[in-house]
């Protein structure tokens, strides 16, 4: 690896983005960790990971498609309030129009709160939760997060937080990360019919 000037990436240091209600009452488990799906938008898993800039964190939440892993909705901001996940949310629903979905979540208070559930209630979406503090309950957006730090953030700072857009960062058509002009797969892709 040093004669070709590889080198390995560690793991960052976390920044707390699920914080749990103690009050609120989490969605049942539909999915009990088989992430698997015989077709597109039968399971959306969602997540929460940030980006550091120079000019501070921004928090990207990104859904994806069980079936195809792909990206089909993302929102970034520079706060962790409901507004964020609700967004990329939204973006999933107009960019797929799903019927009877499962969105399997974390207990974070975002995806807990009334504003969520509303909105999944108006969209004929069903929420599903996973235990707490159990990363194997999300790990296939966990690892989507993991391969967006190890393979994009590790190695690029950005300057400002608009350098970090969404746009810049995510090409959910291709299920890539972009950066720069250069592209690196952030999802294996099993063979998917059009479409998905």
């Amino acid at each position: 690896m040093r004669e070709r000037g590889i080198h390995g990436v560690s793991p960052r240091e976390g920044t707390v983005t699920t914080i749990r209600n103690r009050d609120a009452r989490p969605a049942p488990d539909l999915v009990k960790r088989n992430f698997r799906a015989d077709r597109p938008d039968q399971v959306w898993v969602p997540d929460i990971t940030y980006i550091p800039t120079w000019a501070g964190f921004l928090y990207l939440a990104v859904v994806l498609d069980v079936f195809s892993r792909r990206v089909v909705g993302w929102a970034m901001a520079n706060h962790l309030r409901t507004e964020l996940v609700l967004d990329a949310l939204d973006m999933a629903i107009f960019r797929r129009r799903p019927n009877g979905v499962i969105h399997h979540s974390d207990q974070g208070t975002q995806y807990t709160s009334i504003a969520f559930g509303r909105r999944c209630n108006e969209a004929g979406i069903r929420p599903s939760m996973g235990s707490v503090g159990d990363c194997y309950d999300n790990a296939m957006c966990e690892s989507f997060n993991a391969t967006l730090e190890c393979e994009l953030l590790a190695f690029h700072r950005f300057k400002t937080q608009r350098e970090a857009a969404p746009s810049s960062l995510i090409s959910s058509r291709a299920g890539t990360i972009r950066i720069a002009g250069t592209q690196r797969s952030a999802i294996s892709h099993p063979t998917t019919t059009s479409g998905a």
